[in-house]
Protein backbone atom coordinates (compact mmCIF):
# COMPACT_ATOMS: atom_id res chain seq x y z
CA UNK A 1 0.00 0.00 0.00
CA UNK A 2 1.30 3.26 -1.04
CA UNK A 3 0.76 6.38 0.92
CA UNK A 4 -1.01 9.59 -0.46
CA UNK A 5 1.64 12.03 -0.86
CA UNK A 6 0.11 14.55 2.00
CA UNK A 7 1.49 18.28 2.04
CA UNK A 8 0.50 20.73 4.71
CA UNK A 9 2.25 23.82 6.44
CA UNK A 10 3.89 24.00 9.47
CA UNK A 11 2.10 26.95 10.78
CA UNK A 12 5.17 28.37 12.32
CA UNK A 13 6.47 32.12 12.61
CA UNK A 14 9.61 33.18 11.97
CA UNK A 15 10.63 33.57 15.35
CA UNK A 16 10.19 29.65 15.40
CA UNK A 17 11.65 28.16 12.16
CA UNK A 18 14.73 30.12 12.58
CA UNK A 19 16.23 33.44 11.07
CA UNK A 20 14.43 34.07 7.53
CA UNK A 21 17.05 34.88 4.34
CA UNK A 22 14.15 37.33 2.97
CA UNK A 23 12.39 40.22 4.96
CA UNK A 24 9.38 38.97 6.91
CA UNK A 25 8.56 35.48 8.27
CA UNK A 26 8.39 32.31 5.94
CA UNK A 27 5.90 29.64 6.10
CA UNK A 28 7.85 26.21 5.53
CA UNK A 29 5.65 23.80 3.93
CA UNK A 30 6.13 19.69 4.52
CA UNK A 31 5.79 17.73 1.40
CA UNK A 32 6.83 14.71 -0.50
CA UNK A 33 10.14 15.93 -2.61
CA UNK A 34 9.78 16.47 -6.47
CA UNK A 35 12.08 15.47 -9.06
CA UNK A 36 13.04 18.88 -9.96
CA UNK A 37 13.88 19.39 -5.94
CA UNK A 38 17.07 17.55 -6.86
CA UNK A 39 19.79 20.38 -7.12
CA UNK A 40 18.21 21.97 -4.30
CA UNK A 41 18.76 19.00 -2.22
CA UNK A 42 22.09 18.48 -3.29
CA UNK A 43 22.94 21.98 -2.29
CA UNK A 44 21.42 21.13 1.27
CA UNK A 45 23.02 17.96 1.52
CA UNK A 46 26.24 19.45 0.83
CA UNK A 47 25.54 22.37 2.97
CA UNK A 48 25.00 20.12 5.73
CA UNK A 49 26.83 17.22 5.40
CA UNK A 50 30.29 18.75 3.67
CA UNK A 51 32.65 15.96 3.01
CA UNK A 52 30.18 12.21 3.45
CA UNK A 53 27.16 14.32 1.97
CA UNK A 54 25.70 12.03 -0.71
CA UNK A 55 26.94 12.30 -4.64
CA UNK A 56 23.98 13.84 -6.72
CA UNK A 57 24.29 10.53 -8.85
CA UNK A 58 23.33 8.71 -5.35
CA UNK A 59 20.96 11.35 -4.41
CA UNK A 60 19.14 10.72 -7.83
CA UNK A 61 19.10 7.06 -7.14
CA UNK A 62 17.91 7.08 -3.93
CA UNK A 63 14.88 9.82 -4.89
CA UNK A 64 14.28 7.32 -8.01
CA UNK A 65 13.53 4.29 -5.68
CA UNK A 66 11.67 6.32 -2.17
CA UNK A 67 10.41 9.01 -3.54
CA UNK A 68 7.41 8.79 -1.93
CA UNK A 69 9.81 8.61 2.03
CA UNK A 70 11.43 11.41 0.92
CA UNK A 71 10.31 14.97 2.09
CA UNK A 72 11.23 18.19 2.21
CA UNK A 73 10.88 21.38 4.14
CA UNK A 74 10.31 24.08 1.77
CA UNK A 75 10.43 27.60 2.19
CA UNK A 76 8.70 28.96 -0.90
CA UNK A 77 11.06 31.10 -1.64
CA UNK A 78 13.17 27.94 -3.46
CA UNK A 79 15.47 27.27 -0.83
CA UNK A 80 14.28 23.50 1.30
CA UNK A 81 15.00 23.72 4.55
CA UNK A 82 15.12 20.02 5.88
CA UNK A 83 14.77 16.51 4.33
CA UNK A 84 14.15 13.59 5.74
CA UNK A 85 14.71 10.10 4.33
CA UNK A 86 13.63 6.33 4.40
CA UNK A 87 14.31 3.31 2.59
CA UNK A 88 11.90 0.18 3.07
CA UNK A 89 12.28 -3.17 1.28
CA UNK A 90 9.35 -5.23 -0.19
CA UNK A 91 9.88 -8.28 1.52
CA UNK A 92 10.25 -6.83 5.18
CA UNK A 93 8.32 -4.77 7.50
CA UNK A 94 11.73 -2.74 8.47
CA UNK A 95 13.07 0.76 7.26
CA UNK A 96 16.15 2.37 7.77
CA UNK A 97 15.96 6.43 8.35
CA UNK A 98 19.00 7.24 5.65
CA UNK A 99 19.45 10.85 6.17
CA UNK A 100 17.43 13.66 8.36
CA UNK A 101 19.18 16.85 7.63
CA UNK A 102 18.02 20.69 8.75
CA UNK A 103 19.45 24.02 7.78
CA UNK A 104 21.92 25.47 10.23
CA UNK A 105 19.88 28.78 10.57
CA UNK A 106 16.76 26.55 11.35
CA UNK A 107 17.94 24.11 13.94
CA UNK A 108 16.95 23.86 17.46
CA UNK A 109 13.39 24.91 16.18
CA UNK A 110 11.57 21.04 16.14
CA UNK A 111 11.49 20.89 13.04
CA UNK A 112 13.70 17.16 12.74
CA UNK A 113 11.20 16.26 15.04
CA UNK A 114 8.59 17.19 12.56
CA UNK A 115 10.30 15.70 9.50
CA UNK A 116 10.44 12.61 11.66
CA UNK A 117 6.77 12.18 13.27
CA UNK A 118 5.79 12.54 9.59
CA UNK A 119 8.08 9.84 8.05
CA UNK A 120 7.32 7.73 11.05
CA UNK A 121 3.63 8.24 10.26
CA UNK A 122 3.87 7.24 6.56
CA UNK A 123 5.62 4.03 7.14
CA UNK A 124 3.54 3.22 10.11
CA UNK A 125 0.58 3.56 7.59
CA UNK A 126 2.59 1.55 5.16
CA UNK A 127 2.95 -1.03 7.29
CA UNK A 128 6.21 -0.73 8.79
CA UNK A 129 6.88 -2.07 12.31
CA UNK A 130 10.85 -1.39 12.59
CA UNK A 131 12.60 1.64 11.81
CA UNK A 132 16.77 1.71 12.29
CA UNK A 133 18.92 4.53 11.93
CA UNK A 134 22.40 5.33 12.21
CA UNK A 135 24.34 8.13 14.17
CA UNK A 136 27.56 9.62 14.82
CA UNK A 137 27.86 8.54 18.22
CA UNK A 138 29.24 12.76 19.45
CA UNK A 139 25.99 13.81 18.20
CA UNK A 140 24.72 14.39 21.55
CA UNK A 141 21.86 16.49 19.95
CA UNK A 142 20.21 14.01 17.16
CA UNK A 143 20.66 10.85 19.80
CA UNK A 144 18.83 13.03 22.40
CA UNK A 145 16.17 13.87 19.70
CA UNK A 146 16.01 10.27 18.42
CA UNK A 147 15.82 8.80 22.18
CA UNK A 148 12.73 11.35 22.59
CA UNK A 149 10.81 9.64 19.17
CA UNK A 150 11.55 6.40 21.22
CA UNK A 151 14.49 4.81 19.53
CA UNK A 152 16.56 2.94 21.60
CA UNK A 153 20.25 1.10 20.77
CA UNK A 154 19.59 -2.05 18.81
CA UNK A 155 22.56 -3.80 20.83
CA UNK A 156 23.59 -4.15 24.55
CA UNK A 157 26.92 -2.39 23.98
CA UNK A 158 24.57 0.89 23.32
CA UNK A 159 24.39 0.31 19.98
CA UNK A 160 27.50 1.45 19.06
CA UNK A 161 29.27 -0.55 15.74
CA UNK A 162 32.80 0.12 15.18
CA UNK A 163 34.12 1.34 11.95
CA UNK A 164 30.67 1.25 10.91
CA UNK A 165 31.22 3.32 7.72
CA UNK A 166 34.94 2.28 7.30
CA UNK A 167 38.07 2.79 9.60
CA UNK A 168 36.91 5.55 12.32
CA UNK A 169 33.42 5.81 10.84
CA UNK A 170 32.16 4.30 14.26
CA UNK A 171 28.44 4.95 14.45
CA UNK A 172 25.22 3.89 17.02
CA UNK A 173 22.54 1.97 15.64
CA UNK A 174 18.77 2.90 17.07
CA UNK A 175 15.56 1.28 16.30
CA UNK A 176 12.23 1.50 17.40
CA UNK A 177 9.43 -0.42 17.30
CA UNK A 178 6.12 0.95 15.10
CA UNK A 179 2.63 0.30 16.96
CA UNK A 180 0.52 -1.81 14.43
CA UNK A 181 -2.63 0.35 12.88
CA UNK A 182 -5.62 -0.68 14.47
Amino acid sequence: MTAEPLEHALDRHEHLTGTAPFPGPRRLVLRTARESDLPELQRLDTEVFQEVAYPAFLLRQLYDVYAEHLLVLDDGGGRLRGYVLAATTALSRDSWILGLCVAEDRRRHGLGRELMLEILARLRHCGIERVRLTVEPANRAAILLYRSLGFRPEQPDAGLRRDYFGPGEDRQVMCLALPRLP
